[in-house]
């Protein structure tokens, strides 16, 4: 079965509008018979998780120690797998490495950190070649300020690693168009 990440914040809370969001994600991604991994704990995990669950489909939570040493948070009831990490960089490794797409939903520094790894790798070669979609207008927003700012530094063919979605059901869109379902 094949693996998608799912990148995005610990904060959405049950009912927001990320938080619903993120549920779509994870049913669409459950409904198209993939197996979702997050990162295991709250927010967008929790949301995507639960989605992915109430498909019917595996739920692979990537926890570690050092999580749960920083924040009292404990892995979310909706993941049918624990991947159990000792340390962060163990975790960002096993979900940027371990998938075969990967799905950025909002969040914050961890979350672009997540973007940024797996973007990197995917520009060096060091992991299989994957999708990698940015879903939502903060993304999109992000990076072309980014391209443009530093357009010496990132060539047209490092931009071509990321594919923008402004919606949960364009990014399956995406990953269809990849054969990845």
């Amino acid at each position: 079965m094949k693996k998608i990440s799912i990148f995005g914040g610990a904060e959405p809370i049950e009912g927001s509008p990320a938080y619903l969001e993120a549920y779509q994600m994870g049913k669409l991604l459950g409904e198209a018979g993939l197996a979702v991994m997050t990162g295991g704990y709250i927010g967008t995990m929790e949301a995507a998780s639960k989605g992915a669950n109430e498909s019917g489909r595996t739920v692979i939570g990537v926890t570690s120690d050092a999580i749960e040493s920083y924040r009292p948070v404990q892995p979310n009831p909706w993941i049918t797998e624990e991947w159990r990490c000792t340390t962060f960089k163990e975790r960002l490794d096993r979900l940027v490495e371990e998938c075969d797409a990967a799905i950025a939903l909002s969040g914050g520094v961890g979350t672009l950190v997540e973007i940024s790894l797996t973007w990197n790798h995917l520009i060096l070669h060091t992991i299989a070649p994957k999708p990698l979609i940015l879903v939502g207008e903060g993304w999109h927003r992000l990076m072309e300020t980014f391209f443009t700012t530093f357009n010496d530094y990132v060539g047209i063919p490092n931009r071509e690693y990321i594919s923008f979605a402004p919606s949960p059901k364009t990014a399956i869109e995406i990953l269809k168009s990849y054969a990845i379902i």
